[in-house]
């Protein structure tokens, strides 16, 4: 099903239809067109043909109030002619893909190309007596004819290393794919909605919801299907997601009753009947359009993806609520919809076009060293003709040197980089999984360690969420536990028992423990569970009064929301006239009381001078106790004349008090434990909530967010924007940073105040180091700060769609001690890849320096091609699975985060780099130059065209492997810890992979042969390479006991980059704007330009260092040239033709003749 294409889903759809169209009374096609309809003309519709919203129940043989039977033999039936809530998922990129797209590498190419030739050319030969005599020098010392048979080999075996490698690479990237595609179906079973099935309320996975279900929608759902609305209580609905007005839009069943799949509930609650749904729903419609599964769109795709990159990111959240989500969207969710790149690879692809670069100059003139050095040999020193029938033997050499440049390449680029990235992130996530948090953006993983502030909820992130009544004050008299009904006046408690049972959402309710001897179980809106605790503390059962009065005879609901902070709802009378409930936020609602119920239940006045006293008396010292204080209160009116029900300020108004209730809302046991490890990772965690200052500042304190005798803020909305804002009502940046530093606890805040504090904290430079903020919310209105941060945790229990929908992680327990757990895993990311990093570079550096001065020296590089291949698999693949998938520690919340701009190599890894790749060098020339010496074999230094393989070179080859073996053991510790060895058991991959390599290095030396150019060894020799080995975690302890201090050129590199690093994110998003723009454009001939363009950039810089400018020349130097490039990239863009590649040729010098002074030698 899952791969369907749309069309065949038509198809069987269509089928289906004129089967079963006579069982129900209405088609798909019809429910569909229905569907199209808005407003009135929908209203006219739905009277005209099917007699109002009843009559559709009845055709689609569903009951409005009890809903579908729930028989399963209906259900199946409702599947196959309506169809299932799926939108079916673009089929997976299947591993031969995946294959094709790891060949497409450049540097594979080319040694593909290089191998074919030299395979080619192995087979010729020459005519003539003997090789020798006729080529010269060139053709000499081929021993014998088997020899020589063996040429085909190299290439062959270089041809047979690319395929592993390409396999390996495909492999890599099908199982990120598969887990992408869980994750995916794991966020999509985490959506579940409401429904009612045989007159029970269920919750029900989206995907099984069917045509003819009624479904509950609340506040802050996502809806997961189209519908009609049966009863509304002030619905309004944010239809921006289809239709792109970002206005509200009322809906009510007489006016306008047409619901739509992918809009969001932002007020009210009501019932709806699910009409289409699945391809079927208005959205699935716009999502077939876009071609969601059809093979034809993808030819069409490239050109269209431009124009429907709004649209796929309008539609987002649905997807994720219906069905599959193409692996495509998420990536360009990951890069697009996110804030710019993530931090850390912002900072990889950085350093891997640099390291890249070096490369690509180092091969370049090693296969100029060599061509040049063979050519003057040969026809010049020795004089010898270029005969025609030698031709293909010296380019055979001219193939041979070619390869061994290439090999350089391959070493020194780091594609393990990213690798290593995605393997550390898909390891994370699915771990982070089990630690309660679900990742919807694999970057927000690695954001998370570098947090430096935390805006957190209060309420079920640093509480439980299980709300309890424990005092309350009524008939003027303050009870510090919940009395007994028979003290309480028989008219005070009626009004509250009816006030608390009607004036609640019918769908919070108290049920029955799960297990013997249990809590109650409370489902729905917690503050309310509290208050109908209240209920059945006092002896007194709220159902009753529900079945008397149900929803649909509720005359006027006025639902909560963030402005009032009040939940009001009218009943009428038996009289005629009506009777107003009111609860809300104590301060908010006793404001507008004018009586108040004295002893016996009768109403007086409630003067001013009472209500201040009554806030000093009772609600300071409840909320001081951390108790959140609510008021409940009612108001009669007369039937005649009916009152404006829109005049929200006068019906609010002159209400009299019942009652004020304290409801205690306990600290989660670990948070407290949890707070403190933040405070000591350097985490500053700020309380965010809607409650009363008192209530906040008291939880506050005992979460340890704040200590007695500290300096802090603790402030309300109002106190917050009036010193932040001017006197325009601007919010100012500079007033800003005087207040978030201190603020620790914000109370009484606005979805606005969360956003503007969040943003004012990212924005901030007055501290050293640049803010990263995650922040927690689980509101609909949290939704925008949620975006705003570098990191989003929506709450799985209690969050509503709408905050999922904007956050990067889903807390699946609500439980702030999470939280910790993700930035343990974030620190973790972000060591794993320095390990990596720290390993990889000082492979790098020394395989490319020992092929580079052997090929000069030697004319032969000492690591073969087939060599270089299996060092660079060992190097990028294993390794990056050993090192990125290190389990997390404690220790990791033991330092303070890196922050934005801290160098991704620091001075420690480059002692480490720098030492152990001088060790390695001074090993591998002494065996290369005096090693026939020392082990007393012949020299393989030299060796003429197919040369058998060389004891010498063999123990060079396998020496430079167990000193790579050995310093992996090293890089698993990157601060200059003692032991590498802690912890080593606890990573059995990691311990699988050096033992296994170590197994595959035997096979490949002993039995090796030809194609790995290797000669069997000798135990004692093997114990020399394993000795030397070993010596890298002696020379490690050595490394370590070096102070960094001394090494003062560190420190300064690692300050150049991050004076260079400042800069380069002001650019940061001008360059994704055009990344993408190019992405679609002629890729080669761009990344022709945009190589040029680099290349010059680095000129201008090794120009401006070398003149002695100051760093800050530099930096301006290159945000100059950085904007000059990209200007450039845009041109060329624009015009690719010769015109613009002269520029991009000219000018580097112009550019440096511009900026760089007068002295400065040009290159």
């Amino acid at each position: 099903m899952g791969d369907m294409s749309n069309s065949d889903f038509y198809a069987k759809n269509q089928r289906n239809e004129e089967n079963h169209a006579a069982s129900f009374g209405c088609s798909v096609m019809e429910l569909r067109s229905l569907m199209e309809l808005r407003g009135p003309e929908a209203v006219i519709k739905l009277q005209e043909d099917y007699t109002g919203v009843e009559g559709l129940c009845k055709r689609l043989k569903t009951s409005p109030t009890e809903g579908l039977s729930g028989d399963q033999n209906d259900l199946d039936k409702r599947k196959e002619i309506f169809g299932k809530n799926l939108i079916p998922p673009k089929k997976p990129k299947t591993f031969l893909q995946l294959v094709w797209e790891a060949l497409q590498d450049v540097t594979l190419i080319i040694l593909e190309i290089a191998a074919l030739i030299s395979l080619g050319l192995s087979f010729y030969h020459p005519p003539g007596e003997s090789n020798g005599e006729s080529c010269g020098a060139a053709g000499g010392g081929v021993e014998d004819e088997g020899e020589a048979d063996a040429g085909w080999i190299e290439g062959a075996a270089i041809l047979l290393s690319v395929v592993c490698v390409v396999l390996v690479t495909a492999f890599n990237d099908w199982s990120k794919e598969k887990q992408f595609r869980g994750l995916q179906s794991r966020i999509e079973q985490e959506q579940k909605f409401q429904v009612v099935r045989g007159s029970q309320v269920v919750q029900l996975p989206v995907s099984d919801i069917l045509v003819g279900d009624i479904a509950q929608i609340k506040y802050g759902d996502l809806l997961p299907a189209d519908g009609v609305l049966i009863q509304g209580n002030d619905l309004k609905i944010d239809e921006s997601s289809l239709t792109g007005e970002s206005d509200h839009v009322k809906k009510c069943v007489d006016k306008d009753p047409m619901l739509l799949s992918g809009t969001h509930v932002m007020e009210g609650s009501g019932r709806m009947l699910v009409t289409a749904i699945g391809v079927n729903s208005q959205t699935g419609i716009i999502f077939t359009l876009l071609g969601a599964g059809t093979e034809e769109e993808e030819k069409k795709e490239k050109k269209v993806k431009k124009q429907d990159g709004a649209a796929a990111m309008e539609m987002q959240p649905l997807k994720s609520a219906e069905g599959g989500e193409s692996d495509e969207k998420e990536k360009k969710k990951v890069s697009g919809s996110k804030k710019e790149k993530s931090v850390l690879q912002g900072k990889l692809t950085k350093l891997a076009v640099q390291i890249g670069k070096a490369g690509l100059l180092m091969s370049a003139v090693t296969v100029i060293i060599l061509v040049l050095y063979f050519a003057i040999d040969n026809f010049v020193m020795q004089k010898n003709p270029w005969m025609p029938e030698c031709t293909p033997i010296y380019i055979q050499y001219f193939v041979k040197f070619f390869i061994i440049g290439v090999t350089v390449l391959v070493v020194a680029v780091p594609e393990g980089l990213p690798l290593a990235v995605t393997i550390s992130l898909a390891y994370s996530v699915k771990k982070m999984m089990k630690d309660n948090n679900l990742v919807r953006h694999l970057d927000a993983c690695e954001t998370m360690g570098n947090a430096t502030a935390i805006c957190s909820d209060k309420t079920g992130t640093l509480t439980t969420n299980r709300m309890t009544a424990v005092q309350f004050y009524i008939g003027d008299v303050h009870y510090k536990e919940i009395p007994d009904p028979g003290a309480l006046s028989h008219k005070s408690l009626d009004l509250l028992v009816n006030s608390i049972s009607i004036n609640s959402a019918y769908t919070t309710k108290i049920l029955p423990p799960d297990k013997e001897g249990g809590l109650p179980k409370q489902v729905g809106n917690k503050t309310e569970c509290g208050l109908l605790g209240l209920v059945i503390d006092l002896k007194r059962d709220y159902q009753p009064i529900r079945n008397q009065i149900p929803e649909d005879r509720l005359y006027k609901v006025y639902t909560f929301n963030s402005v009032r902070k009040s939940m009001s709802t009218v009943t009428q009378l038996p009289d005629g006239s009506f009777r107003m409930y009111s609860k809300g936020a104590s301060e908010i609602v006793l404001k507008k009381c004018s009586h108040i119920l004295n002893e016996v239940g009768e109403p007086r006045v409630f003067r001013p001078r009472d209500k201040d006293e009554m806030v000093k008396k009772v609600i300071e010292p409840m909320a001081c106790e951390g108790l959140r204080t609510i008021c409940v209160a009612y108001r009669d009116f007369s039937g005649d004349p009916e009152p404006a029900w829109d005049d929200e300020s006068s019906i609010l108004n002159d209400l009299t008090a019942i009652c004020v209730v304290g409801i205690e809302d306990p600290v989660r046991p670990e948070v407290p434990d949890a707070i403190k490890k933040c405070q000591r990772a350097g985490i500053t965690v700020r309380m965010v909530t809607g409650d009363n200052i008192n209530t906040a500042r008291a939880i506050a304190i005992k979460c340890g967010i704040i200590h007695p005798g500290e300096d802090f803020l603790c402030i309300d909305g109002k106190e917050f924007n009036r010193r932040i804002r001017n006197e325009k009502g601007e919010v100012e940046q500079e007033r800003m940073d005087k207040v978030w530093p201190k603020l620790r606890v914000l109370a009484r805040s606005s979805p606005t105040d969360k956003h503007t504090l969040v943003k004012g904290i990212i924005d901030s430079t007055a501290t050293d180091q640049r803010q990263v903020v995650a922040v927690t919310g689980d509101g609909t209105n949290d939704g925008p700060a949620l975006k705003k941060a570098d990191v989003g945790f929506a709450m799985g229990i209690a969050g509503t769609d709408v905050a999922k929908e904007a956050s990067d992680i889903i807390l699946t327990d609500d439980n702030f001690s999470s939280i910790v757990k993700a930035v343990m895993w974030g620190r973790n990311v972000y060591d794993s890849i320095s390990k990596f990093l720290q390993f990889q570079l000082t492979v790098n550096v020394v395989a490319v320096i020992v092929a580079f001065t052997g090929a000069c020296i030697t004319q032969d590089s000492p690591l073969k091609a087939v060599q270089m291949l299996w060092v660079n698999l060992i190097m990028d693949t294993f390794a990056s699975l050993a090192l990125a998938t290190e389990p997390p520690t404690e220790s990791l919340l033991r330092r303070k985060p890196y922050g934005r701009n801290k160098p991704l190599i620091s001075s420690t890894m480059t002692k480490n780099i720098l030492g152990h790749g001088v060790y390695q060098l001074i090993i591998i020339f002494t065996l290369l130059f005096a090693g026939e010496k020392i082990f007393d074999i012949d020299s393989g230094r030299n060796a003429p065209l197919h040369a058998p393989p060389s004891e010498h070179y063999t123990i060079i080859f396998n020496t430079f492997v167990m000193m790579q073996l050995f310093n992996e053991i090293n890089a698993r510790k990157i601060h200059g810890e003692r032991n590498v060895f802690d912890g080593i058991f606890r990573n059995p991959i990691f311990c699988t992979i050096v033992f296994g390599t170590f197994a595959m290095q035997i096979v490949i030396v002993q039995f090796g042969g030809k194609p790995f150019s290797c000669q069997p060894l000798e135990l004692e020799k093997w114990m020399w390479c394993v000795f030397l080995g070993l010596g890298e975690l002696v020379w490690g302890q050595v490394i370590a006991s070096v102070p960094n201090s001394k090494l003062r050129f560190l420190r300064r590199a690692g300050q150049l980059t991050r004076k260079d690093d400042l800069p380069e994110e002001d650019n940061n998003e001008d360059n994704e704007e055009i990344d993408h723009a190019e992405r679609e454009l002629r890729r080669g001939q761009i990344l022709w330009f945009r190589g040029l363009n680099r290349i010059q950039t680095q000129i201008d810089v090794v120009n401006t260092f070398k003149s002695g400018t100051s760093f800050q020349g530099a930096g301006a130097l290159r945000r100059q040239s950085s904007t000059t490039s990209q200007t450039q990239d845009v041109t060329n863009v624009s015009s690719p033709s010769h015109v613009s590649l002269s520029n991009a040729l000219s000018s580097p010098t112009s550019t440096t003749a511009a900026t760089a002074p007068p002295t400065s030698g040009q290159c």
